[in-house]
Order: C-alpha cells, then sequence, then structure tokens
C-alpha cells in the first residue's frame, strides 16, 4: 500500500527524532560525566564545591556552539568586506557620538592608563557595536560544552572556572552573563580569565562589571591595552606607499626593521607626511598582498592584535581608531573589483532580497545562513560566481534601476 505525503511525514519525523534520541542520551550522559570530573577539580582551581553545585544546578549542554569552532570571520572573510562592515559611516559618526558623550570618563581612564581614548572608543565599537551586540548565549552552559566537547577543551576548562568566580564573587547577576558562543562578554568582550586578571571598578562601585557599567567597561579596555604595552604618544603605524620594485618576501607584522631603514628603501607615507626617522622599529603589512593597501605597523598595533590575535581585527581597531580622530579612508584601493559592503548596504540587499520572496528574518545587516542561501540563488539567476557573498556587483544587480536587465 502506497501512503499519501500527508501521513508519511509524520513517520518520518518521528524516525528522525527517535533516532537523534540515542545520541542526545549519549551527549548528556557524557556530558554529565565531564560535569562531575570538573567538580573534582573545583577545589582545586579556586571554586568551593558548594559554590560549584550551587550554579551548576541544572546545567545542560549547548551542542551549537561547536559550529563555530571553526569558523572564524577575521581568517576566512576578505579583508574588503571584513573592514566594510566594521569601519563605516555609521559606526564612525556613533563612536564619534559617543566619545564625546564619555569625555570625562575616556580621558580619566586614558590618563590612569597612559593609553590613546580613541583605540579605546574603537575597540568598543568593534566589539559590541558600542554595546548594541553583546551576544545572547548563556555563558556558564557555552563554556561547559566547550569544556566537555570538541577540541581546545583544556582552554575552555579554565574558561568555565573563571566563569565560576566572577559568578562567586558577585560581580555579575547569573542571568546577566551572557555573550559570544565562545564566552566573550560585555561591552569590550572580555574573556572570562581576561576579566578577572584585567577588568576594574571604572564607576567605584565596588565591582567589576563589564555589562551593565560602560566606566568600567572602557576602563578596563584601557587597563588591558597599557598592561599590554601601549606606548603612550605613539602611532599604531601608517599607510604606506612602496617604490617599484620592492622585494616584499619578507613582509609581516614581526619582521620589523628601524624606520630609517624603510625610509632609505624608499618607503614614503600615503597621506604626504614624512616618514619620520628613528630607531623605532616597524613592520611591513601587506593584507591583501603587494597589490593592496600597504602599512608600516609599530608596537602599539601588536598591542591592539593582542586583543583579538588577527591582523585583519587589529587594522579595523587602528584604522577606526583614525577615522574618530578625523582620519580619512585608505588612499590605495583594494585589489578587487567587487568592493564590499558597509552595514547601511546590507541592510539594503537584504531588504531586496526579501522583497524577491526569500525568506530573511530580521533586517540588521547581519548576513547569516538564510541571507547567505538568498545570495546563492540570486547568484545562480544572474549567472554571478556563486558563493553566497555579498559584494557592490550583486547589490547594483538587484537594485530597482536594474531590476530585468
Amino acid at each position: 500500500m502506497r501512503l499519501s505525503a500527508r501521513l508519511l511525514l509524520p513517520l518520518v519525523l518521528a524516525a528522525a527524532s527517535l533516532s537523534a534520541a540515542p545520541v542526545a542520551r549519549a551527549q548528556n550522559q557524557g556530558f554529565s560525566s565531564c560535569l562531575a570530573a570538573l567538580r573534582g577539580d573545583a577545589p582545586a582551581r579556586g571554586v568551593s564545591l558548594p559554590a560549584f553545585d550551587r550554579l551548576t544546578q541544572g546545567l545542560s549542554p549547548d551542542m551549537s556552539v561547536l559550529e563555530f569552532l571553526d569558523y572564524q570571520p577575521e581568517f576566512r572573510t576578505p579583508i574588503w568586506d571584513y573592514l566594510a562592515g566594521l569601519v563605516d559611516e555609521e559606526r564612525i559618526n556613533d563612536g564619534i557620538a559617543l566619545r564625546e558623550k564619555w569625555a570625562s570618563t575616556l580621558a580619566a581612564a586614558a590618563e590612569r592608563y597612559q593609553v590613546d581614548a580613541a583605540t579605546v572608543v574603537a575597540v568598543w565599537g568593534v566589539e559590541s557595536n558600542y554595546g548594541r551586540n553583546f551576544g545572547k548565549r548563556p555563558l556558564l552552559t557555552s563554556l561547559a560544552t566547550l569544556a566537555c566537547f570538541g577540541r581546545r577543551q583544556t582552554y575552555f576548562r579554565g574558561e568555565f572556572f573563571s566563569t565560576l568566580k566572577i559568578l562567586a564573587a558577585g560581580d555579575i547577576a547569573p542571568e546577566r552573563l551572557v555573550g559570544s558562543w565562545a564566552g566573550a562578554f560585555g561591552h569590550t568582550q572580555f574573556m572570562p580569565s581576561t576579566f578577572l586578571r584585567l577588568a576594574v571598578d571604572g564607576d567605584g562601585d565596588g565591582r567589576r562589571d563589564l555589562i551593565d557599567s560602560i566606566p568600567d567597561a572602557l576602563a578596563s579596555t584601557a587597563n588591558f591595552l597599557h598592561r599590554a604595552g601601549w606606548r603612550s604618544g605613539e602611532p599604531w603605524g601608517y599607510e604606506v606607499v612602496l617604490p617599484p620594485g620592492l622585494d616584499t618576501s619578507n613582509a609581516g607584522r614581526r619582521n620589523k626593521r628601524a624606520l630609517a631603514e624603510w625610509k632609505t628603501l624608499g618607503v614614503r607615507r600615503a597621506d604626504g607626511q614624512a616618514l619620520t626617522p628613528g630607531d623605532a622599529a616597524a613592520g611591513l603589512l601587506l593584507p591583501a598582498g603587494p597589490q593592496g593597501p600597504a602599512f608600516l605597523v609599530l608596537r602599539n598595533f601588536d598591542v591592539i592584535y593582542g586583543y583579538n590575535a588577527a591582523e585583519s581585527y587589529a587594522l579595523a581597531i587602528a584604522h577606526l581608531a583614525d577615522r574618530l580622530q578625523g582620519g580619512k579612508p585608505f588612499v590605495a584601493a583594494w585589489p578587487t573589483d567587487d568592493p564590499g559592503l558597509s552595514r547601511r548596504e546590507r541592510r539594503e540587499l537584504q531588504t531586496l532580497l526579501a522583497a524577491r520572496g526569500h525568506e530573511i528574518g530580521e533586517i540588521d545587516g547581519m548576513l547569516g545562513a538564510n541571507s547567505r542561501r538568498a545570495i546563492e540563488a540570486e547568484q545562480r539567476s544572474l549567472g554571478l560566481p556563486v558563493n553566497g557573498r555579498a559584494g557592490q556587483k550583486l547589490l547594483a544587480a538587484l537594485r530597482p534601476r536594474n531590476a530585468g536587465r
């Protein structure tokens, strides 16, 4: 007898549910065993057993965090796309306004820790869009899962115990401690172990709270930069123009030469100012290869890099800090004929995709799985490379004046 689709679908779903049940049971059993082992380690890690039991009561794994372990946009996204979304006019204008609003707080932090206030604001802007995007995952759940499954369990166990210490100390309420899948939280997205080492009380209320206290977050970020070796009064680096024929085979942030040597080789600043010779050491950074923008990066660039070990990330912070102080866009163009989109343009693209019948969800400029599927469908229809990437060519093709061409 042939079953209709209407009758067959519930059977298929039931079978899928039955096949998934043993996997879920095994995961829960493995998680319970892991949690018991972690409990045994708690006293040696500085967490009392009563605190461990109280804070982990009813804890269940969130296996979805494992999907993010091998995905980091800093390393997978073309640099021109990465910077287009992070250093756009919205973020620059918002940062200028917030720098003025929190001027006294920033001035006090900059003076105390001898760091650049604009760089502190740039970290705030890139890390959480000035407090708009904290992440929504309960830290303890995410870190307990990562401590028990997947790779880098040793690292995440350390962050798990650090989270327990934060909660036991009462700096942040458990229901407020949410953040990214990997455990970063607050306005400037500290990892729990970084919080324990470097967070400070910026508002004088006796607690360190990076979620509900902007002064704490800004002062803590200034302290991070200070402790990482920030050199007051020095730039992070410069965009430069390379002379024809310069050997760039040894380019790299770590391969530093004195600025005087770079000047002798014919390297000059792209803004026309003099490349001040001296003993300060700088590396040649070519994030898109010799055909794209070039930069000489100094010690303070390395300090920014230490916040999140990716050169594209450090360049975003450095460039945003410059733009907040009236700096201009990069002089050299990225080596692409299809530049990236700002967040405003990404929202426009999502609106156009939704108008063409695609299920997008919230129009927020965040190009998630739904947006990428819709982009691929439209790329296929337009005869463009099908890669799920949002660029200027696709946006131009979907704008109404080009529809049907």
